[in-house]
This record gives C-alpha cells, structure tokens and sequence, in this order.
C-alpha cells in the first residue's frame, strides 16, 4: 500500500531533520487489480478504503516517469537548472552519487548530450540472471530472461557469452523525461505480474520497469562500473553479508573491509526459519566473524551464540524437531554440523 509505505518513510526521514540538505517524498500511482477469471477490475468502486484496500497496487518502478512528472517535481528541478537525476533500487546498498560518471555526462568526448547512461558490473554465478544490455536498430536495449525463448535460456545465463548484467543505477537526463512523458513516448513492455491474495483470489497486475525505457532516450550508454556498485539486498543471506565484518561503513557509504582479499563475497544460504528479518535477529546474538568464510549453509532450527567465527566451508543442518544451539565463541572451520550436534571434519 503505498500510502502505508509514504507514512513509514516519512517516520523514518525525520531522523534526518538535522542534515543539511532537503528531502523529497511523492507517492507513486495505483493501479487496478484485475480478477484473473472474469477480467474486471477487483474493486466495487474508487475508494481506497475497506473491502477495496486490496483492490490497488503500485504498478513497479517503470512509473516514475509519470509519477514524477506529476507530481510536480520534476518542472521544480528544471526551473532550479538541474539536468539529471540518479535512480537506483532501494535494496542495492552499494548505489551512491558518482561523480566521474556525473562528470561524464556534463562534459561528453564526442559532444553529444546523453539522455540515458545505465549502469552495469560483470556477471557472475550470483546473478545470471539479470538483464543484459543489446544494440537493436541503432539503439541499446535491455534484454531480459523472461524474454529470452526457453531454447536459449542457457545462452543467455552465459557468464562467456553475456559478460555484464544491469544493475539498476541509472542516470536520467531530466530534460529528456520531460518531452517524452509529454509526447507520451516512453516504451515500456508491460509485464503480466500474476498474484494470489490472502483470500485465494487470484488476481493479474499489470507493471512496467525503469530501465526498459532506455531505447526510448536519445545516445544511450552502458558504462561498466565495479561490483562494488552493486550490493543488492533481497534476502536474510545477503542481510548477514553486509551485517558482517566484510563490509563497514564510511562516511555513510557501505564498503568493503580491506582484509578481505578475494573477487567475490562468500556463498550464503540460510534457511526457512530464518526468512523474516525478526526471526533471522533473534537467531544471532551477534553476527558471526565471516573474514576466513567461503561458504554457509544453515537448515533447521539453528541458533548462534555470541563471538562465533566461521572460516572455509561451513554446513549446519538440524533435523526436524532437532535445534542446534552453536554456543558462543565458537570457531567452526571446515565442519558439518548436523541434527543431534556431531560436529564433522570435511
């Protein structure tokens, strides 16, 4: 709901009253879900209350451009002479200003205005998944899985053959959204996002995604920026990545510690009982030393006592109606740990 989410974000930016600078909040638009049987809209009538609170959805991140047409801001910032605006997904932790890029686009070498640059990292086993970028027809496009025919998913998994995948970090020539929304020329494939809602209908809601527009902008680019950019947090296993001593802050930016010397973060998979953030806090007393940590998996029941040091490959499974408490100060270095507490040498 997004007037839900518009008064937890406000709560949570009152804590930066006292900074120096000013913060801009505007709702985006709500869309009508469609009963997948009879392809009528959910909702009774246009309230947005009681029996129809379910009935709306925020239709994904591709409405920014309308949203933030209409809601005024972006004429604001024209008329103040601001040229661009950053976008990035919420859950990247890594996403922050850039100034080389901004300086990029300011001043192009070949003296043509950018309208688009979307940022991309190498792809690696994590995410071959996400989407690539493609030149069609004299313009860059992001090509995504779900668009790939099922004979060339495989290849297009490729690490070899896509070396790069979108990180969502764009940088978007306010100018340029300005005429398009006007001239209602922004592109986007509308995605056919199918739910059930806790009733058991089942409902179709129709999204878009940012950075599909990115063949509607003119002398788009795709620049190739560090991993480090790009720090999505989706799950509890990547949460205790980026809570662990890998990472620290500075100067409000995320960044890695420099005794981890390897290419890529270690491999986490933590377990149903761990999906939701409170369960997954309550089951650490504090999070593990993972400098040494190659690899974690965690099943069951599983708790973690204070000061425990993971190192090389680590694997926790407790039985169904076993709990494995690891007791604290423990150091597990290359050991299995399994339903009734045997601790194994690999």
């Amino acid at each position: 709901d997004t007037e839900n989410m518009d008064e937890d974000t406000k709560k949570i930016l009152q804590k930066y009253n006292h900074c120096h600078m000013k913060i801009y909040t505007f709702n985006q638009s709500r869309y009508l879900r469609i009963n997948k049987e009879s392809l009528l809209p959910k909702a009774k009538n246009v309230s947005f209350s009681g029996e129809n609170t379910e009935a709306w959805y925020p239709p994904s991140h591709g409405d920014i451009y309308a949203s933030f047409y209409n809601s005024g801001f972006l004429d604001t910032f024209i008329g103040e002479g601001k040229e661009y605006i950053f976008v990035s997904n919420i859950d990247n932790l890594g996403a922050k200003v850039d100034l080389y890029i901004l300086n990029h686009l300011t001043k192009p070498p070949n003296g043509k205005p950018c309208e688009f640059v979307m940022e991309v990292t190498n792809k690696t086993r994590a995410d071959v998944k996400g989407g690539t970028l493609t030149q069609y027809e004299g313009k860059l496009r992001l090509v995504e899985i779900a668009q790939v025919p099922k004979a060339h998913v495989n290849e297009f998994k490729s690490v070899s053959k896509f070396k790069i995948c979108n990180t969502n970090n764009l940088w978007i020539s306010l100018a340029a959204v300005k005429r398009l929304q006007e001239q209602n020329a922004i592109d986007m494939e509308i995605i056919v996002n199918p739910k059930t809602l806790d009733g058991g209908l089942n409902v179709i809601q129709l999204e878009t995604a940012v950075e599909v527009a990115i063949k509607s902008f003119e002398n788009s680019l795709g620049i190739n920026v560090p991993r480090s950019r790009f720090l999505p947090v989706k799950t509890t296993s990547d949460l205790l990545l980026v809570m662990s001593n890998l990472y620290g802050l500075n100067a409000g930016s995320l960044t890695m510690s420099e005794k981890w010397e390897f290419p890529t973060v270690p491999l986490v998979k933590l377990g149903s009982p761990f999906m939701k953030v409170q369960d997954y806090l309550r089951r650490f007393e504090s999070i593990p030393d993972m400098l040494e940590l190659d690899h974690l998996t965690v099943s069951g029941d599983v708790t973690f006592g204070k000061n425990v040091s993971l190192k090389g490959t680590v694997i926790i499974i407790a039985n169904h109606g076993d709990r494995i408490d690891i007791p604290p100060g423990a150091v597990l270095e290359n050991k299995i740990v399994s339903g009734n507490l045997r601790i194994l040498d690999q």
